[in-house]
């Protein structure tokens, strides 16, 4: 089931920490990252696996975003690794990789989570991956990071460390970052993995500017959106659920009318005066897929 919203807590806060599960989002990221200050990243671990067990009876999905483990990262390559072995349990579903560049730098991310798997008796390949995308070199080498580990279900992207990496302005209308994201789509697609979840909009009070964004995203093929605050959630729960009672109603009559002609031997027709075969039928049954997943979660 697709994963509309991911809504971040910094594993520092307890408030938020205890809190994040019950606001609505698919799932949730404990932060060990950005939100948490240097000092107090080390004991900052040990809070976020105490926490785990309760944020998991009240979250759909739940995920640690580690420090990162690659070239990029701000302390040792060592650190992240920690942050990993810290953090495994059984409620974890898995691990938000920052700022990856190559798929080298995951497989001692996915050595330490077989390692740590078997240190808490729990199946081999059990905890995803989940690689961030957020600079030039992680974007050129996307398609061999998302092959590099069949724990890898999906990418996600970072908006505001990619536009620094290269120079651009983040701009509301978020122009500059077409290429970038389409490029992550077709990239998922390719490698046989979920559609990409989107970077985090950070205008806190531009909820016009959040629901273009989520549109913007969803029309490129995203599945959902990160999000730094609960008062997101909504709007982009709404933006990635919505499926127009038109679309819903097309899709029918086309999947309908294409069982129909497979039963007399034939797999193209018109429907409407539109030609209509394989690709499209493909389209409307995912176009009905989507309606009967979303309706579910509404539940």
């Amino acid at each position: 089931m697709a994963l509309r919203s991911l809504l971040y807590a910094p594993g520092n806060e307890p408030r938020k920490v205890n809190k994040v599960g019950t606001l609505g989002a698919d799932g949730v990221i404990l932060d060990l990252e950005d939100a948490v200050p240097v000092g107090e990243k080390i004991a900052t671990r040990e809070a976020v696996r105490q926490a785990i067990p309760s944020v998991k009876a009240t979250a759909g999905r739940v995920y640690v975003r580690i420090n990162p483990t690659g070239q990029k990262a701000d302390f040792s390559m060592d650190f992240g690794i920690a942050d990993i072995e810290a953090v495994v349990r059984a409620e974890l579903d898995g691990i938000v990789v920052p700022k990856v560049e190559s798929a080298e730098e995951l497989a001692e991310v996915d050595r330490v989570l077989s390692a740590q798997e078997r240190k808490a008796g729990l199946p081999q390949g059990t905890l995803e991956i989940t690689p961030i995308i957020e600079t030039a070199l992680g974007l050129w080498n996307a398609f061999e990071i998302a092959r590099s580990s069949k724990r890898i279900g999906s990418l996600h992207f970072g908006a505001g460390d990619f536009t620094r990496d290269v120079g651009m302005e983040w701009s509301r209308d978020e122009t500059e970052l077409v290429y970038a994201r389409s490029r992550l789509v077709m990239i998922s697609r390719a490698a046989a993995i979920e559609p990409p979840t989107d970077s985090v909009w950070v205008l806190l009070d531009d909820e016009e500017g959040l629901a273009a964004s989520v549109r913007r995203a969803k029309s490129l093929g995203f599945q959902g959106k990160s999000c730094i605050h609960p008062k997101q959630v909504e709007t982009i729960n709404r933006g990635f659920s919505y499926v127009s009672p038109e679309e819903v109603a097309r899709a029918r009559k086309i999947v309908d009318a294409f069982t129909e002609a497979e039963a007399r031997q034939s797999a193209s027709i018109l429907v409407d005066g539109e030609f209509v075969d394989y690709p499209l039928v493909e389209r409307a049954r995912q176009v009905l897929q989507l309606h009967t997943e979303m309706q579910g979660q509404k539940g």
